[in-house]
């Protein structure tokens, strides 16, 4: 009888799946115009020069139609796929939420009112302190070293001990825990926002990034509200990049950029060994945005005022086409996304990021030589 049931299951889930993911599609497909619309009306729009080349004034509220396909989506969750009440998952799905408006309402304010940036980062430490206040941290992460040698020197043990109970779980210092989820809720909402400079560049790798967490999460965990929530961000984002690929008539937007950041960075969390298929996913941007805040700095620039140094731009510039350079950097995520999946050598995993790692710096540094041009300074922030 069981055997007989297994079909059953499988259809029953690819349903919801489905459905899922097609809220948050088609919520954002027909709101898109109209917010685009608005946009303009209220004057929320890119202009030509700094970072940004495009043509004409573009709507930069991206992060509305996408809010709103991902709260349609997540209404829907609880109504077929509820979390259990009082359950941790429940807790932590609250604080998604809650964070999420949060960040999303100081974002548009950025957008409507170019924010400083210290009202920017009071925005994303505050959205980062509730997903904390949910327990969603990180506290502990699966040893990526053959042997737990590493983790348990003198020095390296002040910070990290193995687990008493899996020896291949290392364990993070709770005095450190709270300020490496800070750094990476608060890094990865930046991370996105950088990303953020060719058309369908940020949301496209996001849509990838999301839905490789609702696989890895249904492999893990089957269907829960925990593998949904990433399904409907990643169906309101595919909505969204109707209007967004090039040439895009709407642009994320700091909506956009810091909604989508925030839940890569929580929903990376909440499911067993996401947090490396975020790495292997945004490993690319990851490094672009560490080569610049140290280029800057060494400068005595701002790290987080705006130029045309990032990888994007400068393959832009070097005559690429806008929408092959996406293509790759889609192309990139979803290969190395796919490792951390299927690949279970974890050696395997972290000689392929270093491999990675070790390209695409060696790329920026022959860039940053080949240009040796002034940093620009422009008068907006990231």
């Amino acid at each position: 009888m069981a055997e007989k049931d297994l079909p059953i299951t499988e259809n029953h889930d690819q349903m919801i799946f489905l459905l899922i993911f097609g809220v948050g599609l088609v919520t954002a497909v027909l709101t898109t115009p109209p917010i685009r619309k608005l946009a303009h009306s209220w004057g929320i729009v890119a202009t030509p020069g700094g970072r940004r080349q495009h043509s004409g004034m573009i709507a930069k509220l991206g992060g509305v139609p996408i809010m709103l396909g991902f709260l349609v989506g997540i209404v829907l969750i609880y109504l077929l796929v509820p979390p259990e009440a009082g359950s941790n998952d429940a807790l932590r799905l609250r604080g998604v939420v809650l964070g999420s408006l949060v960040i999303f309402g100081g974002a548009f304010l950025d957008d409507r009112l170019d924010l400083p940036p210290r009202w920017q980062f009071a925005f994303q430490i505050v959205a980062a302190v509730i997903a904390m206040s949910h327990i969603i941290f990180i506290e502990r992460f699966t040893n990526p070293l053959p042997t737990a040698d590493f983790w348990q020197g003198s020095l390296v043990s002040l910070f990290f001990r193995m687990d008493d109970v899996d020896p291949n779980i290392v364990v993070i210092r709770p005095f450190l825990v709270t300020i490496v989820s800070l750094f990476w809720v608060v890094g990865m909402i930046n991370a996105v926002n950088f990303l953020d400079g060719l058309d369908g560049l940020a949301g496209g790798v996001g849509t990838i990034a999301a839905l490789l967490f609702a696989l890895h999460s249904y492999q893990l965990t089957g269907l829960s509200p925990v593998t949904l929530f990433p399904l409907a961000l990643a169906g309101a984002l595919v909505g969204f990049l109707i209007f967004n690929f090039a040439p895009a008539s709407i642009f994320l937007g700091t909506t956009g950029a810091w909604l989508l950041g925030y839940n890569l960075s929580t929903l990376s969390i909440l499911a067993p060994a996401k947090l490396s298929t975020a790495l292997l996913v945004m490993a690319v941007p990851i490094l672009d945005v560490a080569w610049l805040i140290v280029a800057r700095l060494r400068r005595g620039r701002h790290p987080f005022q705006g130029d045309r140094r990032h990888l994007h731009f400068r393959l832009l510039d070097g005559g690429l086409p806008v929408r092959s350079i996406v293509l790759g950097y889609y192309a990139t995520a979803v290969a190395f996304g796919l490792v951390a999946i299927f690949v279970p050598s974890r050696l395997l995993k972290i000689g392929l990021w270093l491999l990675l790692a070790t390209a695409v710096l060696i790329l920026l540094a022959w860039l940053t030589n080949r240009t040796k041009r002034p940093l620009p300074a422009l008068n907006a922030e990231e």
